[in-house]
């Protein structure tokens, strides 16, 4: 898993501080665990939490990036990554301009938003047989 980050409480902007950043790890730490016990998934909207200037690059730079990233074109672009720690993803979603509009923290095996529904999955089976025609 490599080694650990410690949380320090520095963001680098000077700014007065939410205190936020320890508490969402251990939320996120929590989250896990409910997923290991009981398969209860969590999502966690980061955009609804008061953070200050720089705990949310913190927040993100201390769960780091793991072996899983993908990038969907579907209403605007989209980046899913699953961090250092497996079950804990990170989802941005992104306006034209590239500029996030909402970014999630899922803990779960798979965000939801990277399974494909059954209708698609209906319609691809039904194009693939008629192409095969």
């Amino acid at each position: 898993m490599g080694s650990a980050t410690p949380v320090d409480g520095d963001c680098g902007s000077g700014a007065v501080r939410t205190g936020n950043v320890l508490p969402l790890l251990h939320e996120i730490r929590h989250a896990l665990q409910r997923w290991l016990d009981a398969g209860e998934p969590a999502m966690i909207d980061l955009r609804s939490i008061p953070m200050a200037p720089g705990e949310e690059d913190e927040l993100v730079s201390l769960l780091g990036e793991g072996e899983v990233h993908a990038r969907l074109s579907a209403l605007g672009p989209s980046d899913i990554y699953e961090t250092r720690f497996p079950g804990v993803w990170l989802v941005t979603h992104y306006n034209d301009n590239e500029e996030i509009m909402s970014r999630f923290i899922e803990v779960i095996d798979m965000p939801s938003i990277l399974k494909s529904q059954t209708e698609d999955i209906r319609d691809g089976q039904e194009r693939l047989a008629a192409q095969l025609r």
